[in-house]
């Protein structure tokens, strides 16, 4: 008693009067003090996780790259075919494998070591954008090789991007799988934003040989960034069978699952509807604003920018509940925010424009990828990883028709059609499947 005594008379002073017992009063109080903390800075507190911390800084190089590649491959397609359908060709077939490989992919990052994987997939694509630059700098480039290397490189990024959505979750669990994957997307937006003005740079200078053996760097580095990274100790499911049996049986999931179906189809379009204007910067950047290579890489960084704020956005959503809702109603905003680029003026407009169209971007595509990875059972993480990218490799769709668009009736009537068919897509899955509403 007189120990007790003792601790009650030493917490009374911090207590409101009447008080009566410090235990109960101390301890909730302080429990609420720590949930402040933790939901005011989710992600600070996920950083001092090792295998976040590993995985931020691999994603931080790999958008360097990944976002390098994109804005010298445009370039470099534009200058040597002068063609704007050519560009969105290009783009495209660079997306391609996200398609086809997304859920082989995901089945080899759920039966696999995803560190590993994600060490493998950063030097292949280093080896392939490496031999790019070389082969443009000793002028036997052109279309053939740039696409092929491309594509091969977006087999590997199908592996990267599965792995890294799975091995997020298995760091920081169901509960906090948004603020870990916002983390995911903010460093990738930082290395995008570093990469896309570097890249610029490095073509107005020195040229697109440079600039793709930039792009090997930044892949690289993003390999040897996950070398002190340690496999996941979670549990998983396990993988009697062969890769082909559970390939197939996760499109059976998917055939039966109706919300995961509607979320895939729903990335699918935001990214064929929404995230293809890509494809016609570097047309606006040389033919319309006339602004060159380095206003092509500010612009590029204008969509990283965006993104961040929209990564910021996320960060301080709460439990996972209500994520539905604000999923279609920032897809409605996405599509409007294209007709707005479709009418800018003039290119600080369009740059002020571009940022408000990647924040909303950027939530759409954290929320899509949080919604299919609560959708699943855990053992299934790498999968549902594997249905994003399946949904992202839509993208050629996309690039091909707003090119061709652009090219028949300008870029502006293209970004126009496509903003104002995401927004009616938006809108009457809202009407139409109530389920999401509730998600």
């Amino acid at each position: 008693m007189g120990s007790a005594r003792f601790r009650m008379t030493g917490i009374l002073y911090r207590l409101p009067r009447g008080a009566c017992d410090a235990t109960r009063f101390f301890r909730p109080r302080r429990d609420r003090m720590c949930v402040v903390r933790l939901a005011s800075v989710p992600l600070l507190q996920l950083w001092r996780l090792h295998g976040l911390r590993c995985l931020g800084v691999c994603v931080f190089f790999h958008s360097i790259g990944m976002v390098g590649e994109q804005v010298v491959l445009g370039w470099y397609i534009l200058e040597i075919t002068d063609s704007a359908f050519m560009v969105g060709v290009a783009l495209g077939v660079r997306n391609l494998p996200l398609l086809f490989a997304g859920i082989p992919a995901g089945v080899v990052a759920d039966r696999g070591d995803r560190v590993r994987l994600l060490r493998i997939s950063g030097v292949t694509m280093a080896v392939a954008a490496a031999l790019l630059g070389a082969l443009v700098a000793a002028g036997l480039g052109g279309v053939g090789p740039a696409l092929m290397l491309t594509f091969f490189t977006g087999c590997a990024r199908a592996l990267h991007q599965t792995a890294r959505q799975g091995y997020a979750h298995d760091i920081a669990g169901g509960r906090s799988v948004v603020h870990a994957l916002a983390l995911v997307a903010l460093t990738s937006r930082l290395g995008g934003l570093l990469g896309s003005l570097m890249t610029g740079f490095l073509i107005a200078r020195f040229g697109s040989a440079a600039a793709f053996l930039l792009v090997a760097a930044g892949y690289l580095v993003s390999a040897v960034a996950m070398l002190p990274a340690r496999s996941s100790s979670r549990p998983r499911e396990a993988t009697a069978g062969s890769v082909r049996d559970d390939v197939f049986g996760f499109l059976r999931t998917i055939r039966r699952d109706r919300v995961l179906l509607h979320l895939m189809s729903l990335t699918a379009i935001a990214e064929v509807l929404g995230f293809s204007h890509q494809a016609l910067l570097p047309s606006l950047a040389r033919d319309v604003l006339r602004v060159g290579p380095e206003g092509l890489g500010v612009m590029t960084a204008a969509r990283q920018v965006g993104g961040l704020a929209g990564i910021a956005f996320t960060s301080g959503l709460g439990g996972a509940r209500g994520y539905g809702p604000l999923f279609l109603s920032v897809l409605i905003a996405f599509g409007a925010s294209l007709v707005a680029l479709g009418f800018a003026p003039s290119f600080p407009v369009v740059l002020l424009v571009l940022v408000a169209a990647n924040a909303l971007g950027a939530v759409t595509d954290v929320l899509a990828q949080t919604l299919i990875q609560l959708a699943v059972p855990s053992g299934l993480r790498g999968r549902a990883g594997g249905a994003w990218v399946v949904s992202i490799g839509m993208a050629p769709l996309g690039q091909f028709q707003v090119g061709a668009l652009a090219s028949l009736f300008g870029v502006g009537a293209a970004l126009g059609v496509n903003g104002l068919a995401l927004m009616a897509v938006g809108a009457a899955a809202a009407l139409l499947v109530p389920r999401l509403r509730r998600l």
